[in-house]
């Protein structure tokens, strides 16, 4: 079975990489300078205790290669690019039916690859990395480089997704199949609902902003769940996230360097214009409509975070008061 990694950034680049040091087959899919540095000297991979050189074969399309049902396509893209990629993957697969594993935020991708699809896996991912400069990735997960427990989309398991969760544990993931992925995959929107929040005003806040980013994250929340209970849609609880998660995935320096950002601060601070936000605080706005809950909160953010990437926007280029004065004028519409 080999691995097609399409976008191979932080967090595909990681998995692919410790997937094609553990042994697997895999191919790495990449643009650019990207692409180009991986191809002359390797994937650099720096991790807590060690740096590793992934020689991987690197393609800049997936239409570079031939596509057939012993591969598995591990879509690693933001939401924002999923459309487009799964256009490719569709082209280079032909009449195969690859199976296509959806290892990105949010609870939507999945349902843009059954559009095309029939065999489709959702992945809760916890993955602390991050995309130094072309060909470099700091992985920041101790012990593990990250959770990836995999499951059939919408619901179920199946051979391979037990195989994928072995692959993926066998290379130094918190993996696991589960047949209600979605559960968990819910449960994880809740805690990417603040990453706006840490893009639009960056790390260096006192601890009466922090308490304010404190209350703000707890209102995102609450919109959530009240749009889920809406909905009837079910999520892990927080005992249940903490049991799985414990100590196995904590944030570690990669060679002294500490955590800069999550993804959505990574892609301001790559001059990236556009966000995955849409497809996270817009989703609590997309089901606030749908059933009738506000969301002013989830909609405010949503809607300064667009305007941040599309304005080119460095992370940290929003004081948190200017924020509260912002979604609280959000919250009177």
């Amino acid at each position: 079975m080999r691995y097609v990694v399409v976008g191979a950034g932080a967090v595909g680049g990681t998995i692919g990489g410790r997937l094609h040091d553990a042994g697997r087959d895999v191919v790495l899919i990449a643009r650019g300078d990207h692409a180009a540095v991986m191809r002359r000297d390797g994937l650099r991979l720096a991790l807590p205790d060690r740096v590793v050189t992934v020689r991987a074969p690197v393609v800049e399309s997936v239409n570079d290669i031939r596509l057939d049902n012993s591969d598995v396509v591990l879509l690693t893209t933001k939401s924002q690019d999923t459309v487009a990629a799964l256009a490719d993957i569709a082209l280079a697969a032909g009449d195969h039916d690859v199976p296509v594993v959806c290892i990105q935020n949010g609870v939507t991708n999945e349902r843009m690859a059954l559009r095309r699809f029939g065999r489709v896996y959702g992945v809760v991912v916890m993955l602390p990395a991050v995309l130094l400069e072309p060909g470099r990735i700091d992985a920041q997960g101790r012990p593990f480089s990250g959770l990836l427990d995999v499951g059939r989309a919408p619901i179920g398991t199946d051979e391979i997704a037990a195989r994928v969760a072995a692959d993926f544990a066998a290379s130094g993931f918190l993996a696991r199949d589960v047949p209600d992925i979605f559960r968990w995959k819910y449960a994880k929107l809740l805690r990417n609902l603040g990453n706006a929040m840490e893009a639009l005003c960056g790390h260096d806040i006192d601890d009466t902003e922090r308490t304010i980013i404190g209350d703000l994250d707890l209102r995102l929340r609450e919109e959530a769940i009240a749009c889920f209970r809406a909905g009837g849609i079910a999520w892990a609880s927080d005992d249940e996230w903490m049991a799985r998660r414990r100590d196995q995935i904590q944030w570690a320096p990669v060679e002294g360097r500490a955590r800069v950002g999550g993804s959505t601060w990574q892609s301001l601070a790559r001059g990236g214009r556009s966000v995955e936000t849409d497809y996270l605080n817009g989703e609590v706005a997309l089901l606030g409509r749908w059933y009738g809950v506000p969301t002013p909160v989830n909609s405010a953010l949503q809607r300064l975070t667009t305007r941040a990437a599309s304005a080119g926007w460095s992370p940290g280029s929003m004081t948190v008061r200017e924020l509260l004065t912002a979604v609280d004028a959000r919250d009177q519409i």
